[in-house]
């Protein structure tokens, strides 16, 4: 069993094999494929990491913590039993480290540490994990820990892990990779992936996670994609590592039979955003993210106390590059904004720029049509903070149509303006993707 991670049983164990349950799924659309108990609520288990790797990553993508910040172990944390990293009272572990070692080793120290830097404590991080798992619509599942150690009430379904996993590959497809690792160093140490030999034996696969308790048995969610498919299920109750595997690689060889060649991707809202499901086209690769990203709300108080009220007082500019010159008290130091130049003046205003770019596509998105330039030129700056990432080297383009000026952003690939607009959608703003003729025009 050393190839599987084994967690100590948080309660006592009735003597019979856990319940067995299972889910397929279609990642592009979450249509449901195969269900067998998926509802029935049962021991996740270390599936439970699932949702504290989300939170960590939430955080670091905000800016709330970076992945170079070294935490400091606490007790708890290094009394937590195995598995575990081995992690010392006192001892200072970076987060990149914490979250990889959680990822592969499924270590409960790590997972406990993680909970403690991100929520402030554990019982502050365990609300956040179910308000999380209620914003997904994951309906009948409790947290009562951040590691899956099992204790009364710590119960989810193959349904709900099987909707956050699928939340982890789209919503954070910058840290997707690290599931499909085999091994990593976390802190000085070589891991190896509780979940290595599935990954080598299934054509395909890529993630994402294992559990096991002797009140759960052998669970797991996995991953895998092969030419424009991607399916994703759960099993809940295995008898052990070698049966998991095998009724894993049948569920998902089941899921590739039954979806669709070519399918639309329904992606998943993240979580806290309004709304349900967005249309959008499959997220492309992404590099590993930045150790100190600038969080977007940051980002807008920095720029502007008020959006609104700053451009309807901006100088107004419609040739050149400058998008506005915002009035206020003192400016701080010019922030770095993907796609915006900040430029602090003597009487304190703030120029709010575009970056000189090119573009990058034939595509674009539009924002509306508006009854003034200022009108315009206020989204154009709101959604040039929102999404300064997709947008760095698109091309900002108002133009005056039928007595409206029309607001869009152009010079991007297919791909980014239709995440744009998804992204858009999921803040009630308004936003469709411009084809190569029309962006051009």
């Amino acid at each position: 069993m050393a190839a599987f991670l084994l967690l100590l049983a948080g309660g006592a164990t009735t003597g019979r094999a856990a319940p067995y349950a299972a889910l397929v799924m279609d990642a592009r659309t979450g249509e449901v494929l195969y269900a067998r108990n998926a509802d029935t609520r049962l021991y996740p288990a270390s599936l439970t990491k699932m949702m504290t790797l989300y939170l960590t990553f939430q955080a670091v993508e905000r800016g709330r913590i970076s992945l170079d910040t070294r935490v400091r172990i606490s007790r708890k944390a290094a009394a937590q039993p195995p598995s575990k990293l081995g992690l010392r009272a006192g001892q200072r572990v970076a987060v990149r480290d914490l979250i990889r070692a959680a990822a592969l080793k499924s270590a409960n120290d790590a997972a406990m540490a993680l909970a403690e830097a991100v929520g402030g404590s554990e019982e502050r991080f365990v609300t956040r994990m179910n308000a999380t798992a209620r914003e997904m619509g994951m309906t009948r599942t409790t947290f009562r820990n951040p590691h899956g150690l099992t204790a009364p009430g710590h119960l989810s379904t193959a349904r709900d892990m099987t909707i956050l996993g699928r939340h982890l590959i789209y919503d954070f497809p910058q840290y997707y990779h690290l599931f499909s690792r085999t091994s990593h160093v976390a802190a000085g140490k070589r891991i190896r992936s509780t979940n290595r030999k599935f990954l080598a034996s299934y054509r395909g696969a890529d993630g994402i996670k294992t559990g096991y308790t002797a009140a759960a048995g052998f669970n797991l969610t996995a991953s895998a994609k092969r030419g424009g498919k991607r399916i994703i299920a759960t099993i809940f109750g295995g008898r052990s590592v070698q049966e998991r595997n095998r009724k894993m690689a049948e569920l998902l060889d089941l899921g590739f039979r039954r979806a669709p060649a070519e399918a639309p991707l329904i992606k998943p809202v993240p979580a806290g955003e309004k709304g349900r499901m967005l249309l959008a086209l499959a997220p492309k690769s992404s590099p590993r993210p930045q150790s100190r990203p600038v969080p977007a709300e940051a980002v807008a108080a920095a720029v502007v106390a008020d959006i609104d009220r700053a451009v309807t007082r901006a100088t107004r500019n419609a040739a050149g590059p400058e998008l506005s010159a915002t009035e206020g008290p003192a400016a701080p130091a010019p922030a770095r904004v993907p796609g915006l130049k900040l430029t602090p003046l003597e009487d304190g205003r703030v120029i709010v720029a575009r970056a000189p770019a090119g573009g990058k596509g034939d595509w674009g998105i539009h924002l509306g049509r508006f009854g003034n330039r200022i009108e315009a030129e206020k989204v154009l700056i709101r959604t040039a903070i929102w999404e300064g990432r997709l947008l760095d080297e698109a091309r900002r383009r108002i133009r005056l149509r039928a007595g409206k000026f029309e607001a869009d952003f152009v010079g991007l690939t297919r791909e980014d303006a239709a995440l744009a607009c998804a992204r858009l959608a999921a803040r009630r703003m308004n936003c469709q993707p411009l084809g190569p003729e029309l962006a051009a025009n």
